[in-house]
Protein backbone atom coordinates (compact mmCIF):
# COMPACT_ATOMS: atom_id res chain seq x y z
CA UNK A 1 0.00 0.00 0.00
CA UNK A 2 1.24 3.46 -0.69
CA UNK A 3 2.99 5.27 2.57
CA UNK A 4 0.18 8.34 1.17
CA UNK A 5 -2.89 6.02 1.39
CA UNK A 6 -1.91 4.38 4.59
CA UNK A 7 -1.67 7.71 6.28
CA UNK A 8 -5.11 9.23 5.62
CA UNK A 9 -6.26 5.98 6.47
CA UNK A 10 -4.75 6.38 10.29
CA UNK A 11 -5.77 9.44 9.99
CA UNK A 12 -9.69 8.18 9.14
CA UNK A 13 -9.53 5.81 12.05
CA UNK A 14 -8.64 8.39 14.56
CA UNK A 15 -11.88 10.59 13.33
CA UNK A 16 -14.27 7.51 13.24
CA UNK A 17 -13.13 7.01 17.06
CA UNK A 18 -13.71 10.39 17.83
CA UNK A 19 -17.55 10.78 16.05
CA UNK A 20 -17.91 7.41 18.02
CA UNK A 21 -16.61 9.20 20.91
CA UNK A 22 -18.62 12.71 20.22
CA UNK A 23 -22.20 10.87 19.86
CA UNK A 24 -22.30 9.00 23.31
CA UNK A 25 -21.18 12.32 24.49
CA UNK A 26 -24.89 13.59 26.23
CA UNK A 27 -24.28 17.35 25.26
CA UNK A 28 -24.12 15.73 22.13
CA UNK A 29 -27.13 14.05 21.83
CA UNK A 30 -29.51 17.23 23.06
CA UNK A 31 -27.76 18.83 20.14
CA UNK A 32 -30.00 17.28 17.14
CA UNK A 33 -27.96 19.29 14.38
CA UNK A 34 -25.03 18.13 15.31
CA UNK A 35 -26.00 14.59 16.19
CA UNK A 36 -27.24 14.06 12.73
CA UNK A 37 -24.35 15.81 11.05
CA UNK A 38 -21.73 13.17 13.22
CA UNK A 39 -23.99 9.98 12.51
CA UNK A 40 -24.00 10.72 8.54
CA UNK A 41 -19.85 11.31 9.13
CA UNK A 42 -19.43 8.34 11.55
CA UNK A 43 -21.29 5.96 8.68
CA UNK A 44 -19.78 7.77 5.58
CA UNK A 45 -16.14 6.26 7.83
CA UNK A 46 -17.53 3.07 8.90
CA UNK A 47 -16.69 1.04 5.88
CA UNK A 48 -13.53 2.32 5.33
CA UNK A 49 -12.57 1.92 8.74
CA UNK A 50 -13.81 -1.63 8.65
CA UNK A 51 -12.33 -2.66 5.25
CA UNK A 52 -9.09 -0.98 6.66
CA UNK A 53 -9.19 -3.09 10.06
CA UNK A 54 -9.64 -6.05 7.62
CA UNK A 55 -6.35 -5.37 5.64
CA UNK A 56 -4.01 -4.92 8.61
CA UNK A 57 -5.27 -8.56 9.90
CA UNK A 58 -4.51 -10.28 6.68
CA UNK A 59 -1.30 -8.52 7.11
CA UNK A 60 -0.65 -9.77 10.52
CA UNK A 61 -2.00 -13.28 9.12
CA UNK A 62 0.16 -13.37 6.24
CA UNK A 63 3.08 -12.08 8.61
CA UNK A 64 2.55 -15.33 10.62
CA UNK A 65 2.15 -18.10 7.71
CA UNK A 66 5.42 -16.45 6.15
CA UNK A 67 7.51 -17.61 8.85
CA UNK A 68 5.77 -21.72 7.98
CA UNK A 69 8.15 -21.67 4.86
CA UNK A 70 11.11 -22.02 7.30
CA UNK A 71 9.34 -25.62 8.81
CA UNK A 72 11.16 -28.26 8.47
CA UNK A 73 7.60 -30.62 7.05
CA UNK A 74 7.63 -30.32 3.34
CA UNK A 75 3.54 -30.51 3.97
CA UNK A 76 3.89 -27.84 5.93
CA UNK A 77 5.67 -25.28 3.78
CA UNK A 78 3.43 -26.54 0.91
CA UNK A 79 0.39 -25.55 2.63
CA UNK A 80 1.76 -22.48 3.82
CA UNK A 81 2.33 -21.14 -0.10
CA UNK A 82 -0.88 -22.06 -0.95
CA UNK A 83 -2.24 -19.99 2.14
CA UNK A 84 0.11 -17.16 0.98
CA UNK A 85 -0.58 -17.03 -2.22
CA UNK A 86 -4.51 -16.60 -0.69
CA UNK A 87 -3.52 -14.41 1.74
CA UNK A 88 -1.78 -12.15 -0.94
CA UNK A 89 -4.86 -11.82 -3.26
CA UNK A 90 -6.92 -10.81 -0.11
CA UNK A 91 -4.71 -8.54 0.43
CA UNK A 92 -4.56 -6.72 -2.99
CA UNK A 93 -8.51 -6.95 -3.29
CA UNK A 94 -8.47 -5.01 0.26
CA UNK A 95 -6.15 -2.51 -0.94
CA UNK A 96 -8.12 -1.85 -4.47
CA UNK A 97 -11.39 -1.20 -2.46
CA UNK A 98 -10.11 1.02 0.13
CA UNK A 99 -8.51 3.28 -2.60
CA UNK A 100 -12.07 3.10 -4.08
CA UNK A 101 -13.40 4.24 -0.95
CA UNK A 102 -10.81 6.84 -0.30
CA UNK A 103 -11.55 8.75 -3.87
CA UNK A 104 -13.17 11.81 -3.43
CA UNK A 105 -17.13 11.99 -3.50
CA UNK A 106 -18.94 13.95 -5.57
CA UNK A 107 -21.51 15.92 -3.39
CA UNK A 108 -23.95 16.36 -5.90
CA UNK A 109 -24.27 12.57 -6.61
CA UNK A 110 -27.36 11.86 -4.77
CA UNK A 111 -29.28 14.89 -6.27
CA UNK A 112 -32.08 14.48 -8.54
CA UNK A 113 -31.38 15.75 -12.39
CA UNK A 114 -32.76 17.63 -15.01
CA UNK A 115 -32.33 16.18 -18.08
CA UNK A 116 -31.91 18.84 -21.27
CA UNK A 117 -32.45 17.27 -24.47
CA UNK A 118 -32.11 19.73 -27.90
CA UNK A 119 -32.21 18.65 -31.29
CA UNK A 120 -29.00 19.99 -33.48
CA UNK A 121 -28.44 19.56 -36.97
CA UNK A 122 -30.17 17.48 -39.12
CA UNK A 123 -33.42 19.41 -39.03
CA UNK A 124 -36.84 17.06 -38.89
CA UNK A 125 -34.44 14.16 -38.38
CA UNK A 126 -32.76 15.46 -35.23
CA UNK A 127 -35.78 15.84 -33.82
CA UNK A 128 -37.10 12.87 -34.49
CA UNK A 129 -33.51 11.44 -32.37
CA UNK A 130 -34.20 13.85 -29.52
CA UNK A 131 -37.57 11.77 -28.82
CA UNK A 132 -35.24 8.45 -29.06
CA UNK A 133 -33.12 9.77 -26.85
CA UNK A 134 -35.84 10.73 -24.70
CA UNK A 135 -37.56 7.64 -24.21
CA UNK A 136 -33.96 5.85 -24.04
CA UNK A 137 -33.38 7.89 -20.58
CA UNK A 138 -36.91 7.42 -19.58
CA UNK A 139 -36.98 3.13 -20.39
CA UNK A 140 -33.18 3.33 -18.02
CA UNK A 141 -35.33 5.43 -15.21
CA UNK A 142 -37.82 2.81 -15.09
CA UNK A 143 -35.35 0.45 -14.85
CA UNK A 144 -34.28 1.86 -11.60
CA UNK A 145 -37.48 2.77 -10.30
CA UNK A 146 -37.03 6.68 -11.13
CA UNK A 147 -39.29 9.43 -11.36
CA UNK A 148 -39.57 11.76 -14.26
CA UNK A 149 -41.72 14.61 -14.70
CA UNK A 150 -41.76 17.03 -18.23
CA UNK A 151 -41.21 20.49 -17.17
CA UNK A 152 -41.13 21.76 -20.42
CA UNK A 153 -40.95 20.55 -23.83
CA UNK A 154 -40.90 21.82 -28.10
CA UNK A 155 -42.53 19.30 -30.03
CA UNK A 156 -40.75 18.69 -33.58
CA UNK A 157 -42.92 19.32 -36.71
CA UNK A 158 -43.33 15.30 -37.69
CA UNK A 159 -42.65 13.74 -34.67
CA UNK A 160 -39.95 13.74 -31.58
CA UNK A 161 -39.02 17.30 -30.05
CA UNK A 162 -36.99 20.31 -30.85
CA UNK A 163 -36.28 20.36 -27.25
CA UNK A 164 -37.28 18.70 -23.97
CA UNK A 165 -36.30 19.45 -20.44
CA UNK A 166 -37.15 16.63 -17.26
CA UNK A 167 -36.45 16.29 -14.01
CA UNK A 168 -35.66 12.75 -12.81
CA UNK A 169 -35.93 11.96 -9.01
CA UNK A 170 -34.88 9.00 -7.70
CA UNK A 171 -31.78 7.47 -5.49
CA UNK A 172 -28.11 8.40 -7.42
CA UNK A 173 -29.91 9.84 -10.29
CA UNK A 174 -27.08 12.42 -11.02
CA UNK A 175 -24.51 10.08 -10.28
CA UNK A 176 -25.23 7.61 -12.89
CA UNK A 177 -26.45 9.72 -15.38
CA UNK A 178 -23.84 12.75 -14.67
CA UNK A 179 -21.11 11.46 -18.07
CA UNK A 180 -24.35 12.26 -20.35
CA UNK A 181 -23.50 15.55 -20.72
CA UNK A 182 -22.75 16.00 -24.41
CA UNK A 183 -22.90 15.81 -28.27
CA UNK A 184 -25.19 12.58 -29.21
CA UNK A 185 -25.04 11.93 -33.49
CA UNK A 186 -26.86 9.13 -35.03
CA UNK A 187 -26.65 7.69 -38.31
CA UNK A 188 -29.72 5.81 -40.08
CA UNK A 189 -31.80 6.31 -43.11
CA UNK A 190 -34.78 8.22 -42.63
CA UNK A 191 -37.48 7.46 -43.52
CA UNK A 192 -38.34 9.72 -46.07
CA UNK A 193 -35.08 9.16 -47.97
CA UNK A 194 -36.34 7.35 -51.44
CA UNK A 195 -32.35 6.35 -52.01
CA UNK A 196 -31.41 4.34 -48.84
CA UNK A 197 -28.42 6.74 -48.06
CA UNK A 198 -27.34 7.62 -44.47
CA UNK A 199 -27.86 10.31 -42.83
CA UNK A 200 -25.53 12.02 -39.81
CA UNK A 201 -28.00 14.71 -37.37
CA UNK A 202 -27.53 15.11 -33.75
CA UNK A 203 -28.65 16.41 -30.20
CA UNK A 204 -26.75 18.10 -27.07
CA UNK A 205 -27.52 16.26 -23.88
CA UNK A 206 -27.08 18.13 -20.47
CA UNK A 207 -27.40 16.44 -17.09
CA UNK A 208 -27.77 19.18 -14.34
CA UNK A 209 -27.73 18.08 -10.71
CA UNK A 210 -30.79 19.85 -9.10
CA UNK A 211 -30.28 23.03 -7.20
CA UNK A 212 -32.89 24.93 -4.82
CA UNK A 213 -33.20 28.55 -5.41
CA UNK A 214 -31.89 28.86 -1.77
CA UNK A 215 -28.31 27.60 -2.47
CA UNK A 216 -27.47 30.06 -5.04
CA UNK A 217 -27.86 33.67 -4.92
CA UNK A 218 -30.26 34.99 -7.72
CA UNK A 219 -30.91 38.98 -7.41
CA UNK A 220 -34.62 39.29 -8.21
CA UNK A 221 -33.77 42.65 -10.11
CA UNK A 222 -31.75 40.48 -12.45
CA UNK A 223 -34.83 38.11 -13.49
CA UNK A 224 -37.17 39.46 -15.83
CA UNK A 225 -40.20 37.77 -15.70
CA UNK A 226 -43.01 37.38 -18.99
CA UNK A 227 -46.28 35.57 -18.38
CA UNK A 228 -48.02 33.77 -22.02
CA UNK A 229 -50.78 31.72 -22.66
CA UNK A 230 -49.86 28.10 -23.11
CA UNK A 231 -49.87 25.64 -26.35
CA UNK A 232 -50.54 22.50 -27.41
CA UNK A 233 -52.47 20.20 -25.60
CA UNK A 234 -54.58 20.97 -22.75
CA UNK A 235 -58.31 21.67 -23.90
CA UNK A 236 -60.04 25.35 -23.73
CA UNK A 237 -57.61 25.82 -20.55
CA UNK A 238 -54.63 26.77 -22.54
CA UNK A 239 -56.91 29.27 -24.46
CA UNK A 240 -58.06 31.35 -21.26
CA UNK A 241 -55.25 31.38 -19.05
CA UNK A 242 -51.88 32.71 -18.74
CA UNK A 243 -50.30 30.28 -16.90
CA UNK A 244 -46.89 29.76 -18.88
CA UNK A 245 -43.92 31.61 -17.88
CA UNK A 246 -40.44 32.91 -19.38
CA UNK A 247 -37.85 33.93 -16.89
CA UNK A 248 -35.00 35.92 -18.79
CA UNK A 249 -31.75 35.61 -16.07
CA UNK A 250 -30.27 39.25 -17.56
CA UNK A 251 -26.46 39.38 -16.62
CA UNK A 252 -26.15 35.69 -18.51
CA UNK A 253 -28.42 36.01 -20.82
CA UNK A 254 -30.48 32.12 -20.05
CA UNK A 255 -33.83 31.83 -20.54
CA UNK A 256 -36.19 29.39 -19.17
CA UNK A 257 -39.86 28.77 -20.41
CA UNK A 258 -42.12 26.51 -18.42
CA UNK A 259 -45.93 25.72 -19.35
CA UNK A 260 -46.73 22.41 -18.51
CA UNK A 261 -48.30 23.14 -14.87
CA UNK A 262 -51.95 24.64 -15.12
CA UNK A 263 -50.75 27.17 -12.69
CA UNK A 264 -48.91 29.91 -12.84
CA UNK A 265 -47.32 30.31 -9.41
CA UNK A 266 -46.12 26.13 -10.15
CA UNK A 267 -44.41 27.00 -13.42
CA UNK A 268 -42.56 29.96 -12.15
CA UNK A 269 -41.46 27.87 -9.14
CA UNK A 270 -40.27 25.25 -11.76
CA UNK A 271 -39.25 27.76 -14.40
CA UNK A 272 -36.42 29.34 -11.22
CA UNK A 273 -35.16 25.80 -10.35
CA UNK A 274 -34.36 25.16 -13.55
CA UNK A 275 -32.49 28.62 -13.74
CA UNK A 276 -30.92 28.02 -10.17
CA UNK A 277 -29.33 24.74 -11.89
CA UNK A 278 -28.51 26.31 -14.96
CA UNK A 279 -26.22 29.22 -13.52
CA UNK A 280 -24.98 26.19 -10.63
CA UNK A 281 -24.02 24.14 -13.88
CA UNK A 282 -22.03 27.05 -15.75
CA UNK A 283 -20.16 27.57 -12.51
CA UNK A 284 -18.89 24.31 -12.15
CA UNK A 285 -18.52 24.35 -15.89
CA UNK A 286 -15.94 27.43 -15.21
CA UNK A 287 -14.55 25.73 -12.37
CA UNK A 288 -13.70 22.51 -14.53
CA UNK A 289 -12.28 24.53 -17.52
CA UNK A 290 -9.67 26.20 -14.86
CA UNK A 291 -9.00 22.42 -13.66
CA UNK A 292 -8.51 20.94 -17.08
CA UNK A 293 -5.66 23.40 -17.99
CA UNK A 294 -3.39 21.71 -15.16
CA UNK A 295 -5.16 18.02 -15.35
CA UNK A 296 -6.26 15.94 -17.98
CA UNK A 297 -9.90 14.30 -17.65
CA UNK A 298 -10.28 11.08 -19.10
CA UNK A 299 -14.72 11.80 -18.88
CA UNK A 300 -17.16 13.67 -17.65
CA UNK A 301 -16.56 17.35 -19.34
CA UNK A 302 -19.84 17.77 -20.00
CA UNK A 303 -18.73 19.86 -22.98
CA UNK A 304 -21.71 20.00 -25.37
CA UNK A 305 -19.72 21.14 -28.19
CA UNK A 306 -18.28 17.36 -27.35
CA UNK A 307 -19.28 14.13 -29.88
CA UNK A 308 -19.49 11.61 -26.81
CA UNK A 309 -21.46 9.04 -28.42
CA UNK A 310 -22.47 7.75 -31.71
CA UNK A 311 -25.57 5.47 -32.34
CA UNK A 312 -25.45 3.83 -35.91
CA UNK A 313 -28.75 2.04 -36.66
CA UNK A 314 -27.07 0.37 -39.79
CA UNK A 315 -25.03 -2.03 -38.22
CA UNK A 316 -26.74 -1.83 -34.70
CA UNK A 317 -24.26 -0.47 -32.52
CA UNK A 318 -23.36 2.37 -29.84
CA UNK A 319 -20.17 3.33 -29.30
CA UNK A 320 -18.95 5.92 -26.84
CA UNK A 321 -15.99 7.65 -28.09
CA UNK A 322 -14.63 8.55 -24.58
CA UNK A 323 -13.78 5.21 -23.56
CA UNK A 324 -13.53 3.70 -27.32
CA UNK A 325 -16.24 1.41 -26.26
CA UNK A 326 -18.75 -0.07 -28.86
CA UNK A 327 -21.44 -2.22 -28.42
CA UNK A 328 -23.63 -3.89 -30.61
CA UNK A 329 -26.37 -3.71 -28.80
CA UNK A 330 -28.16 -0.35 -29.84
CA UNK A 331 -32.18 -1.44 -30.02
CA UNK A 332 -31.27 -2.61 -25.98
CA UNK A 333 -29.53 0.52 -25.22
CA UNK A 334 -32.82 2.68 -27.00
CA UNK A 335 -35.40 0.99 -24.80
CA UNK A 336 -33.07 1.50 -21.71
CA UNK A 337 -30.78 -0.76 -21.04
CA UNK A 338 -27.82 1.26 -19.73
CA UNK A 339 -26.03 -0.41 -17.65
CA UNK A 340 -23.03 -1.64 -19.38
CA UNK A 341 -22.22 1.51 -20.81
CA UNK A 342 -22.39 4.15 -17.71
CA UNK A 343 -20.95 1.32 -15.61
CA UNK A 344 -17.91 1.69 -17.93
CA UNK A 345 -17.88 5.40 -18.01
CA UNK A 346 -18.09 5.26 -14.01
CA UNK A 347 -15.31 2.92 -14.11
CA UNK A 348 -13.06 5.15 -16.09
CA UNK A 349 -13.66 7.77 -13.85
CA UNK A 350 -13.02 5.46 -11.15
CA UNK A 351 -9.37 4.47 -12.37
CA UNK A 352 -8.20 7.84 -13.26
CA UNK A 353 -8.88 9.53 -9.97
CA UNK A 354 -7.24 5.93 -8.69
CA UNK A 355 -4.28 6.89 -10.64
CA UNK A 356 -4.18 10.45 -9.66
CA UNK A 357 -4.37 9.44 -6.05
CA UNK A 358 -1.43 6.70 -6.18
CA UNK A 359 0.64 9.61 -7.60
CA UNK A 360 -0.03 11.60 -4.36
Amino acid sequence: MHPSIATKLDHLVVRFEETTAELSDPAVTRDQERFRRLSRERAELSPVVERFQQWRHTVSELAATQSLLEDADPVVRAMAGDEIARLRTLQEEHETQLQRLLLPRDPNDERNIFLEIRAGTGGDEAALFAGDLYRMYAGYAARHGWQMEIMHASPGEHGGYKEIIVRVAGRGVYSHLKFESGGHRVQRVPTTEAQGRIHTSACTVAVMPEIEEREIAINPADLKIDTFRASGAGGQHVNKTDSAIRITHLPSGLVVECQEERSQHKNRARALSILASRLQEREARAKQEQEAATRRKLVGSGDRSERIRTYNFPQGRITDHRINLTLYRLERALEGDLDELLDALIAEDQAEQLALLGQE
